[in-house]
Formats: C-alpha cells, sequence, structure tokens
C-alpha cells in the first residue's frame, strides 16, 4: 500500500493583503510571497556545516509509487524535474487522475514525514499540459523528449522562488503521495535571468565596482583583504541584488587588494542553505592556489612589458590558415630539465624569454624550418600542483639514474610524490581566466600576468603564434565544500551538467560543464575574449570539444574574427581555433544539442582532431590491443607476435588503413574522390572505419588536424618501438619515427606534432604521463638522451602492460644514441623545409585538392604498402590550372612503409622531368639519396622506411 500523505490541507483562494491588484488561483494554498516584494531571507552565521547530509547517488530511484516515508524522503536528493521555463516545469511521472504540487521553503527545511511534506512556505498547483512541452524547450532540452509538461501559475513569482529549496510532489486521486523530487532550474534561470552586462572587477579612475551574477543566491558578501592569505578582512561589503546580478562598489585603493565572497545560498547536494567562500568567476588575478582573488586591472600599464601595446605589429605573418603547422608543448617539459636555462626560470613562463638556452635554440630551428604555432598545454589556474614551489616534495634523479631501465623503483618512488610535486598536465581546470601561479616566479600579485605577456612577446618574437590549450568542459572542484569549487558554489546546479536523477555528469573526466546553459557559454566567450585581448594569444585549442555546443564554438569563433587592431589591438582574423571533437557521453548524438563533434562541425572552418589517419598509420586504436599493427608499423609486411587473424586479413587490413592514410592526406575531406582498394572511385566520406563511421568528415582543408601523436597516450617512438617486432634494429625504428612523422608533414590540412617526436621522444612507454612527474616526461634539447629505459611506467596506468613493455626496456639495442636524435631532428627539420617549400602542399581549397591532389597505387592490382600521391600545379597563361607555384609545377611523394627498397612505375608519371627534392639532395641521409626516377618508364624506386619527394623545376 503507499504510504499516505496529505496534499494541501486548503485549496482556498488567498489574497495577500499586502498586493491588493494581485490574485491567487484558487488552486494556490498556505501563505505566498507576494511579487511586489522580495523575499526576505534570515541572517545566517559565518559557518560552514561540517559535512554535508548526502551527496547524489547515481544509482537511479524507481519511479514507482514508493512504500515508505524513508524512501520518499531519499528522494529530495534527487533532482528528476526540471523548471525549463517561467511557465513550464517538466517531469518525467504519470499523474493520471491525481494531482501535482510545487512547494518551496526559503530555509530550506522541506521534509517528508507520516504526516506528510512540511517545512514549506508555500504549496502551488500545477496543471498538467496535455500538448506537452513546447517545440522550443525541446530544442533546448533534447534529453527531455517525451517528459510530461507542468503549467506554472502565471501569478508565481518566480523570480524569488528560485532562492528556496524547491519540490514537486504527484498525489494519486486518493491523497496518495507517490513521488517527490527536486528541481533542475537552468532552464527557467536563462529565461529569467540571461545577463550581457559587467561581470568581474571593473575599474575606474575614481573606483573598482565588483559584479556577481548569482540569481539564486540570498545573501553574497565580499570580503576584501590587503595580504594574500590569513588575517581578517579589512572590510566586509554587502552586495546588493538588481535581477540575478549582486554588485557594490569600492574605492580605487582596492586596487592590489584580494577578496572573496560569501555567498548564502541553497545548495542542492547537502538540501541546506550553505554559505560558501568562492573566488570571483571572473577572476583575472589570484593569490597561491587560488585561496582569493586578486583585485588587478589588466590595462595597468605596469602589467605590461615594453613594448606590449604593438605586439600586433609584430605577430608572425600568416597568410592563410592553410599554412599552419602546430608544435605541442608542454611549459614545464620546456624547460624544467634544461640546465642551460637560469634556476630562477625552469619550467616556468620566463624559460622562453631566455634566448640562449638549449630549448630556445631547439625552438628557433624549428620556427625556421616552417612550425608556425606552439601549442601550449593548459596555462590557466588548475589543480594538482601547488603554486608555491617551496611546498614541492622530489625524488633525487641521482639515485634514479642508477636502477635498471625496467626496474619498477622508478615509477614507485615517483608515485609516492605525485601529487605534491610541480609536476601536472593541467587538466584540472579551477578558473579558466588566470595564468597558472606554479608557473610564475611569485604566484601571489600580478607576477603571472606580467610573465606570462613577457611569454607570448618572446614566442611572438622568436616567430610562432602561441596557442593556448583551454579546457571548458569540464571543472576540477564542485559541490560547497571543495576549495577548488568556484561555479558551483556561485550559482550552484548551473554550471555543471547534470543527468536525469540531477547528479552531476562526469563523462569529460569529473563535473562536465554546461555550455548550452546562456550564461556558462557567455562565460567561456568572456574567457576566450580575455585570452586574446588582454594576453594576445593567437589561437585556441578546445580539450574534449564535443563536449562543448556547436553553437557555442561558432559564437567563439565569430567573436574572435571580429577583433580588429583599431578597436581590440589584435588582428582576430587570425585567430584558429580547433579542438578533440570526440562524441561520447551524454552530449553523444546530438543528446543534450547539437555538439561541437567532428561532423557537426563541418563547414564551419573549426579544426579537429583527425583520429582516423592516426588509427590507420599506428594500429589499433588507443584503446585496443597494445601490439595490433597499423600501416608504418609493420602490419601484414613486417608482422609481430600478434595474430592478426592470417595473412589474408592482414593485407585486407593494409589496404583498407592505406585508404584511411590517402584520404587523410586530402584534408579528410568528405567529398575528395578517389579510387579505394576494391578499384571504386568513392567520396571520402564513403570510406568507412571499422564500425561503419565515415573516415571523412570537412568540407575544407582546414578544419583537419591531422596527427600521429599528441600528449596523451604513448609518444610516437614509444608506441613504434612497442608495435614493431621486437628483432629489428634500433635505426629501423628511427626511420619509422620519421616515416609516420613525414605523412602528417606533407599531407593537405594542418599538421600537428607533438613535442619531442623529432627527437624519438620516449616516457618510457608511458600510456598517460599526466602526473609522471619530470621523470618520465622529461625532454632533452641536448640531443643526449631521447628518455628511454628510464624504469617501468607508472603502474596506475600501464602495470597490465608491464610485460610487454619490461623486455623491450630491458633490450638495451632498444635505446637511441644521441647520433640517432641528431639524425632524426634534421629529418623533421627536412620535412618542415619541403612542406613550405611549395604552396602545393597547403593548398587552400576544397576545390583545389580535388583538381590537383591525385593516388596512384590504388585498386585491387596495387602494390602493397605504397603511397603515391601527385601533385599538379597549372602553368601561366595556359588554360586549366592555376599557376600556384612559382618554382614547381608537379611533386610526386612516395611513401614505402615496407623494410625492402621497392620499384613503382605509373603510364601517368612518365616522361616528366622529376628529380629528388633538393632538401632531401642535401640531406644527411644517406639511404634516400637512393631514390630514383626514370623518365622513360615512370619508375621509381624508394629505399625502405622512406618517403621520397620528386619535384618536377619550371623551366627558367
Amino acid at each position: 500500500m503507499a504510504l499516505s500523505l496529505s496534499p494541501p490541507l486548503s485549496l482556498l483562494p488567498i489574497t495577500p493583503s499586502s498586493n491588493p491588484n494581485y490574485h491567487f488561483p484558487s488552486r494556490f494554498a498556505f501563505k505566498p510571497f507576494p511579487t511586489s516584494t522580495p523575499l526576505s531571507f534570515p541572517t545566517l552565521p559565518r559557518t560552514f556545516h561540517n559535512q554535508p547530509i548526502s551527496f547524489c547517488s547515481c544509482l537511479p530511484m524507481p519511479l514507482e509509487v514508493s512504500t515508505s516515508t524513508a524512501q520518499l524522503q531519499d528522494s529530495l536528493l534527487y533532482s528528476r524535474a526540471y523548471w525549463v521555463s517561467e511557465s513550464i516545469i517538466a517531469w518525467n511521472v504519470d499523474v493520471g487522475d491525481g494531482s501535482c504540487y510545487l512547494y518551496s521553503s526559503k530555509i530550506a527545511a522541506l521534509s517528508i514525514g507520516d504526516s506528510g511534506i512540511t517545512g514549506h512556505d508555500m504549496t502551488i498547483e500545477l496543471e498538467e499540459d496535455n500538448g506537452g512541452l513546447p517545440i522550443n524547450v525541446i530544442e533546448k532540452f533534447p534529453q527531455l523528449q517525451g517528459y510530461k509538461a507542468f503549467k506554472v501559475p502565471q501569478a508565481v513569482d518566480a523570480k524569488s522562488l528560485i532562492k528556496c529549496q524547491l519540490a514537486v510532489a504527484a498525489f494519486s486521486s486518493d491523497g496518495q503521495c507517490n513521488n517527490v523530487t527536486g528541481l533542475q532550474l537552468p532552464g527557467v534561470l536563462d529565461e529569467l535571468f540571461s545577463y550581457e552586462g559587467p561581470l568581474g572587477a571593473i575599474f575606474s579612475k575614481e573606483a573598482v565596482t565588483l559584479y556577481l551574477w548569482a540569481p539564486t543566491a540570498q545573501v553574497v558578501h565580499a570580503c576584501i583583504y590587503g595580504d594574500p592569505s590569513g588575517g581578517d578582512p579589512l572590510e566586509i561589503v554587502c552586495l546588493e541584488e538588481f535581477n540575478g546580478v549582486w554588485s557594490a562598489s569600492g574605492p580605487k585603493s582596492w586596487e592590489g587588494c584580494y577578496y572573496e565572497y560569501e555567498v548564502s545560498v541553497y545548495h542542492p547536494s547537502t538540501l541546506q542553505i550553505e554559505k560558501c567562500t568562492a573566488n570571483d568567476p571572473y577572476a583575472r588575478g589570484l593569490s597561491a592556489d587560488a585561496r582569493r582573488t586578486l583585485l588587478v586591472n589588466l590595462d595597468s600599464d605596469d602589467l605590461k612589458p615594453e613594448g606590449w601595446d604593438n605586439l600586433a605589429d609584430e605577430k608572425p605573418a600568416l597568410l592563410s590558415f592553410s599554412d599552419i603547422s602546430i608544435y605541442e608543448l608542454h611549459i614545464r617539459d620546456f624547460s624544467a630539465s634544461d640546465h642551460t636555462v637560469h634556476p630562477d626560470f625552469r619550467g616556468g613562463y620566463l624559460a622562453f624569454t631566455s634566448q640562449d638556452s638549449a630549448g630556445i635554440l631547439h625552438l628557433k630551428k624549428l620556427c625556421n624550418a616552417g612550425i608556425s604555432h606552439l601549442h601550449l598545454l593548459p596555462t590557466f589556474q588548475f589543480a594538482g600542483v601547488d603554486d608555491e614551489k617551496d611546498k614541492w616534495k622530489c625524488v633525487d634523479p641521482n639515485i634514479l639514474e642508477t636502477l635498471p631501465p625496467d626496474s619498477v623503483e622508478q615509477q614507485a618512488q615517483i608515485m609516492t610524490i605525485q601529487d605534491e610535486d610541480g609536476y601536472n598536465w593541467g587538466y584540472n581546470p579551477v578558473l579558466w581566466g588566470v595564468p597558472k601561479g606554479s608557473y610564475a616566479s611569485n604566484p601571489n600579485g600580478p607576477c603571472r600576468t606580467l610573465e606570462f605577456r613577457k611569454m607570448v612577446q618572446a614566442l611572438n618574437r622568436i616567430g610562432f603564434r602561441v596557442v593556448l590549450d583551454v579546457v571548458y568542459n569540464h571543472l576540477h572542484g564542485s559541490g560547497p565544500f571543495d576549495e577548488n569549487s568556484v561555479l558551483d558554489k556561485i550559482v550552484p546546479g548551473y554550471y555543471l551538467r547534470r543527468n536525469s536523477d540531477g547528479c552531476i555528469e562526469h563523462s569529460a573526466c569529473v563535473n562536465n560543464t554546461a555550455s548550452e546553459h546562456f550564461m556558462v557559454e557567455r562565460l567561456i566567450l568572456d574567457d576566450l575574449l580575455c585570452w586574446a585581448v588582454d594576453y594576445k594569444v593567437d589561437g585556441f585549442r578546445f580539450d574534449l570539444m564535443g563536449h562543448i555546443m556547436k553553437r557555442t564554438m561558432v559564437k567563439a569563433k565569430n567573436m574572435l574574427h571580429s577583433l580588429s587592431k583599431d578597436m581590440d589591438g589584435i588582428d582576430g582574423s587570425s585567430i584558429y581555433i580547433y579542438g578533440e571533437g570526440w562524441d561520447f557521453g551524454e552530449v553523444a548524438k546530438n543528446g543534450r544539442g547539437v555538439n561541437a563533434s567532428q561532423f557537426n562541425l563541418c563547414g564551419t572552418g573549426i579544426g579537429s582532431f583527425n583520429d582516423r589517419i592516426r588509427d590507420a598509420m599506428l594500429g589499433g586504436s588507443p584503446f585496443g590491443h597494445p601490439l595490433q599493427q597499423g600501416f608504418v608499423t609493420g602490419l601484414f609486411l613486417q608482422p609481430n607476435d600478434h595474430d592478426h587473424g592470417g595473412e589474408e586479413v592482414a593485407e585486407r587490413m593494409l589496404a583498407v588503413s592505406k585508404d584511411h592514410i590517402q584520404v587523410g592526406m586530402a584534408a579528410n575531406l568528405k567529398d575528395f574522390v578517389l579510387t579505394n582498394c576494391e578499384g571504386e572511385e568513392v567520396k571520402g566520406s564513403e570510406v568507412s572505419t571499422y564500425d561503419g563511421t565515415p573516415v571523412a568528415y570537412t568540407v575544407c582543408p582546414t578544419e583537419t588536424i591531422n596527427y600521429v601523436s599528441a600528449h596523451d597516450n604513448e609518444t610516437l617512438f614509444d608506441i613504434v618501438s612497442l608495435k614493431t617486432p621486437m628483432q629489428i634494429s634500433v635505426e629501423e625504428r628511427c626511420r619509422i619515427n620519421h616515416l609516420a612523422t613525414s605523412i602528417i608533414a606533407l599531407s593537405q590540412g594542418i599538421p600537428f606534432f607533438h613535442s619531442g617526436d623529432e627527437m624519438l621522444r620516449s616516457k618510457s612507454i608511458d600510456r598517460d604521463s599526466y602526473n609522471s612527474g619530470d621523470w618520465f616526461n622529461r625532454l632533452d634539447f641536448s640531443y643526449n638522451s631521447n628518455n628511454w629505459g628510464v624504469g617501468l611506467p607508472p603502474k596506475e596506468k600501464n602495470e597490465k602492460n608491464w610485460p610487454l613493455i619490461k623486455p623491450r626496456l630491458a633490450d638495451l639495442s632498444f635505446k637511441p644514441q644521441k647520433n640517432h636524435i641528431i639524425a632524426a631532428v634534421e629529418n623533421f627539420l627536412n620535412l618542415l623545409k619541403i612542406r613550405y617549400s611549395s604552396p602545393l602542399f597547403r593548398l587552400r581549397t576544397a576545390n583545389a585538392i580535388q583538381a590537383r591532389v591525385r593516388f596512384h597505387n590504388t585498386g585491387p592490382s596495387w602494390v602493397p604498402g605504397i603511397i603515391v600521391m601527385s601533385i599538379e600545379d597549372g602553368h601561366e597563361g595556359v588554360p586549366g590550372l592555376s599557376q600556384l607555384d612559382p618554382v614547381y609545377s608537379y611533386i610526386v611523394v612516395i611513401i614505402n612503409p615496407s623494410p625492402t627498397e621497392i620499384k613503382f612505375a605509373s603510364p601517368a608519371l612518365q616522361a616528366r622531368t622529376l628529380q629528388l627534392h633538393p632538401v632531401q639532395v642535401m640531406s644527411s641521409d644517406g639511404v634516400i639519396k637512393n631514390s630514383t626516377y626514370e623518365a622513360s618508364s615512370g619508375c621509381f624506386t624508394v629505399p625502405p622506411r622512406t618517403t621520397s619527394v620528386f619535384v618536377e623545376p619550371r623551366e627558367i
């Protein structure tokens, strides 16, 4: 039998005497709040609850009739109903001929007992709308398809109610309560409180004004401090609210002080009114470890390096996004182990200003060869590394150096301090809009702002444009008590995406953000604007971009491209944005709206990482069997011990992999026509991956980021060493490393390289070195070591592969020597020089690629494993193709992953004046010089594991 809980005690109309013109419908019960006056909230003591009551479990609770008070009481921990607009609440419950009520409590006293639902200030009957949810609601919240719509009476003062604890309850026709739940509020908050005015600290000549968007807050104070930590506040200011925005003004002397907000607000994770201490979401400065927000004016001349205001005029030239090539680098990796950098600068921003360091000299080589953009892993304020360096723990590297290359001891020592050292990739966002303090000389005060600007300026002057890795898809902290929680303290339940139970979604790692909500999107856009205008960065890489809405990404691109030198001090049209367009989790298949996935971004000009070419080259995927081979790692041509299904299956896999790579080399264009391994003419979108997904998804070349390795997963050299047969030589592995890089460097689209790939970088086969310390992440710009064999990689992410890894690390023949590393660097630089020797490698449109790029070794009669690509140019004054390249009229690229020399002849390539590219002729790589072309037969000879480039010079 269902528990019988009383419906509202009275259904008589109530007319508030304070407002004679206000008329409530008869279904209202208890004393409502008059809309003419704001709610009055009690003053709360300045204390936190020691512990939350309970956090939402992600175990679903049955929706059928409850049978005990305890079960219904637990229902308040969930938020399964959605207040989607001022007039509509959506709830997936069938009331039938029963009734539904909305309850509120301004002191969060709602409870369920044997006598009924208690502790409420107001009860409002909700009428079901048989027409269902409106189309605009379904478009905004597609996950609510099929939910019932309940009408909120027009007279309800929603702006006051959203500050209360809220719940809805369903009753059967005989008065039995059979369902209770809390509410999710983002829909109604967006409708009533979307705001485009000032936020954060605004500086004028006479005053500093604080603005905070917190529509659900009951009381907000700003505590002003003179010091970055400790001590009593200089003053406590009570902010005033207008339409959800709280503000207060103070004297100009506030500048340089610190502050934190105290926000009294109902928090659904504890079911209580909490007094939350939080930083400003729009913070532009911080004290160490984000204890307090710094009142810093980014327009102050004291925070600008000499010449800063004119940096836009010094930016490296960028004629087209097709000219971009990207080098991914972690700030600490760059200099932490570089003894040519001043000790005070190592691992930080200022290391990039040390013009004579080994690292800077290496970067200059890359820049001179053609790398245009330096992509920096997260540089915002993140958790996981203490900002104060004197608190770091470390392991003596001299001791680690004495240990065997396959020992477990190195990782054991590193792991004991992994959360207390100075290392983390930084994908743990705390505040998006402030540079990370641990990379600055002093994490307190404005030092981090000035030094970050010096870094950007120095890199621009070397010749690099600077890309920031932004992580808007999740936040490290949540709830009212977590010291790293910010947004979820200010407007609980709004900024973070929640599931149908009201629990926070964690598919993006933890605490997924909800860019489909207006003020979340606005915060992202404002943050990008700050980095672009105030720090003059040149591009943005979006982590897990597929978890962000497409609308947000398009707005970001349009906003950035609208910036001008005259108005904003930068040329926004040259800012390039790209990211990870993976489609998974709750956002998959547009589950929360049209998301920024690979397929959805088609036509936007926004780049996304091309995992198809990566997987085809290396074999399998980062989540498959580690020994699965691919195009460059020996599939069919030099098999390892892994069972690929037999020779016939392996040959077929190789042929399919080649198709995937060729599509990628044609910029992954969905409409590019080529002949597949079956001999059929198909479009790129008609070539499928193993699960039937189209390989190609772009409509212009700058929408694909071609890559074979990045910070995630094993380095290129490590994965090559894992997948290739153990008996091959280190020289062969070095050539395979270079072969893989050559495919990326010579493809249409935008090439992306992980730092150190050009130096045969190893992390001792660590597949996820985000928290593996300097030891496993070292870069050696002296070229003495590639960091191979520094112990078994950390147990947490690698232990299951230790049996495969251990014998490889123990074999000293696997480790490259200095001469191998120097040769690899030269070969990489040569590839860049070849790419930038001709605009034919950087075609700007899909039409140009379709008209000029051809693949010749295609169809069922192909020579196994050989890619032959030609790029044709026109001739001035001759009908047909226009002339783009004044030097070369025709280019042929031949990629031979085979362990043996190959010959390839094609009638289409006969009678040309092709010759080996001058850069390769001048190379110190003696093997590549054995590449030949015979005009009479159109026959090419290419050495093993080599990419040869042949060019046809124009007659002068």
